[in-house]
Formats: structure tokens, sequence, C-alpha cells
């Protein structure tokens, strides 16, 4: 369970203004903006020359921070019928060629690690689309060589998850991998970045009610399709950034056969009465989970979605497919953005992030 919420907080535009003296709540609204800058920079660095490119397999590298996540969503959007293998690995594999490409994500210009991958696929020949920052180790890696997408609009770190997946994604729909349209993506974000605004309460704010429905307990984050499931993983990064939530991650199905976990999480949901006063709530009866059910393809005549719903009729479902018209990347990334602001609404109503203390190391007590 997560430290204690202070809730009025998120419907004080003065005091919530004022414990984000960093600006994260800004930061995060710049999403649309993100994916638009790495679209022309992609452009600019040249990711035509990709056009016509039947790779022999697409290498996603995961290295640490956001990397993890944003190659396991692009593996989920690019989906099983993709048409070549798409291989995920922390470091460039031995046996990459001219006919490979990979694509890379990171925030720390330093990563040595990193930056000898990125020099080893050039020496191999293959081709590579890599989003960091201009200076260093990593940079100087790619440099005339790679078509590196190097950040245009300023976030904290951490809040790069739209520019990680607009590179790669960018990289896969000029490789006529997948299709999507990142300038509607980008739009999409911004309206849903205008839903979740601090100045809109509580009760029409998605965001902000969803912070509230995690507020201490053990969300277990559940995925109704592929997609879902790998914006969960982003889900449980973001949370565990900006709170101490601890989350469960897992496709549905998966969970399922995890029959004590499921079960538990029925009969939290069964005996939880909406009606409430949370302050009347005995504690030790209380359960600490609540099951949150994710859908970005999954349709309610899914048979996977029809069990969870008949399994766990209580569970939040979280489905913003069913708000906007968008196709599956645009429905993603919403999803995404909205469990991020989610996670600072909960975070500064929490005091578990901003301000300074965020950056510096733990101390021992006296």
């Amino acid at each position: 369970m997560s430290a204690a919420v202070d809730d009025t907080l998120l419907d004080d535009l003065g005091r919530l203004a004022d414990v984000d003296a960093d600006g994260l709540l800004p930061a995060s609204a710049r999403a649309g903006a993100q994916v638009r800058a790495t679209v022309e920079a992609g452009r600019e660095a040249d990711i035509a020359r990709l056009a016509g490119h039947r790779p022999r397999a697409l290498v996603l590298l995961t290295r640490p921070g956001l990397g993890p996540v944003a190659a396991k969503v692009l593996m989920m959007l690019l989906g099983r019928a993709c048409p070549v293998p798409v291989v995920l690995t922390d470091t460039a594999p031995p046996w990459l060629g001219p006919l490979d490409v990979l694509v890379a994500h990171t925030d720390d210009p330093g990563d040595i690690e990193l930056a000898e991958s990125i020099d080893r696929a050039g020496r191999y020949g293959a081709s590579v689309v890599l989003t960091a920052p201009e200076d260093g180790p990593v940079a100087a890696a790619a440099a005339g060589q790679a078509v590196l997408i190097t950040p245009r609009v300023p976030v904290p770190p951490g809040f790069g998850f739209p520019r990680a997946l607009a590179a790669g994604l960018l990289a896969c729909t000029t490789l006529e991998l997948l299709r999507t349209d990142l300038d509607m993506v980008a739009d999409e974000l911004d309206r849903e970045a205008e839903r979740d605004h601090m100045q809109h309460e509580t009760f029409v704010n998605p965001a902000k009610s969803l912070a509230l429905r995690l507020a201490e307990r053990t969300p277990l984050l559940w995925g109704l399709d592929d997609v879902a499931t790998g914006v969960a993983m982003y889900a449980a990064q973001t949370l565990a950034t900006h709170t101490d939530l601890v989350c469960d991650v897992a496709p549905y199905q998966q969970a399922a056969s995890r029959t004590a976990l499921h079960r538990a999480a029925t009969q939290a949901a069964a005996g939880t009465d909406i009606f409430a006063d949370p302050d009347d709530l005995d504690p030790s009866a209380t359960s600490p989970l609540r099951a949150f059910l994710l859908a970005v393809n999954a349709l309610p005549t899914d048979p996977v979605r029809r069990m969870a719903a008949e399994m766990l009729p209580d569970a939040d479902l979280v489905a913003p497919g069913e708000e906007i018209t968008a196709d599956t990347t645009a429905v993603a990334m919403v999803l995404a953005l909205r469990f991020e602001l989610a996670a600072l609404y909960l975070g500064l109503a929490a005091g578990t992030t901003g301000g300074t203390a965020r950056y510096l190391p733990a101390r021992p007590r006296e």
C-alpha cells in the first residue's frame, strides 16, 4: 500500500501548483509536442534512408530507464503478424549485419555499453535509429552512421516515453512494418492532456479519478490484450517513479492462472461498498488489492474481456478507446499518458514526488 494521500490537494489549484514546483505536470502534458518534435527531428536526420528496406530483423535495445518499456510497447504494437523477427536485447547481438535495423533510446548520454553497441552495429553495417542527448559518448558513437534523434522539447529525466516510442514508431512506419498517423497520435495526446489538466476537478478529470482509485492500494494492472499489457508495464514504471506503489503486471489470462492472487482480487472487489465512507472502514478488514483491467484492442465481445468481466465485475476498467476515436497506437499512448499523469497527481498528493529530494541519495539515520 502507498503512503497516506492528501486527496483534498488535487482540487486545490493553489496548493497543487505550489507542490509541483518542478513543473512536472506541465512537462507530462507536453507528450504531444514530444511526438511532433520527434517526427520532425527524425525527418531532418534522414530517417527516409530506411524507406524500401525490409530488415532481416528489428532489434530493440532495452537500456535502463525507459528503454525496456518503450521497446515492449513497440513490440506489442507491431503485433504477432509483424513480417520480420523482433528481438529485444540489452546489447547489440554479435550476429548483426547490413540487413538488420537497431532501434535504441536513452536519457543517459554516458551509457558506455550503449555506445559500444551503437559502434558495433555501425561496424557490422546495421542501420541504427537512436534517441539520445546530443552530447556524450552515445551521441559520439552514433555520429555519421546512425539516425540520431535528439530531444527538442525539454522535459525532466523520466518523461521521455513519448519521444522514445515515437522514434520507434517512426522507424517502423518508414520500414512499412506498421501503419499509424503520428500527427493524429500527437493530437490525441494533446486532447488527453487537456482532459487531465489540473484545473479540471476530480469528478471530470480521468487522471485525477484514476489517481484516487490507485491511492493506498496495491494495484493489479492486468491487460486484456497484448498492447494493453505492454502499457501496463509502463504504468508500473511511472508509478514506481512518482509513488511508492508496488504493482502486479500481467496479461489477464496469466493473472487468472495465479489462483491465490486472482481469488484474493475477486474477494477484495466483492467486499467493496462504493457508498461506504472510507474513514469508517476497518483497515484490518479492507483488502489492499485493487484490480485494474486495461484495454486497448480488447472489445467488450472479446472472450478474454468477457471472462474478466464475469470473474471481476467490480474491477476498474481503463479503456480510453471507448472515449476517443483513434487507432491502436493513439489509444495506447493516451492510456500511457493517463497513467503518467495519475502517478504524478498521486505522488504530489502523497509527497513522494517533486522537490529537490528526488535527486538526493538516501542517507543513513543518525
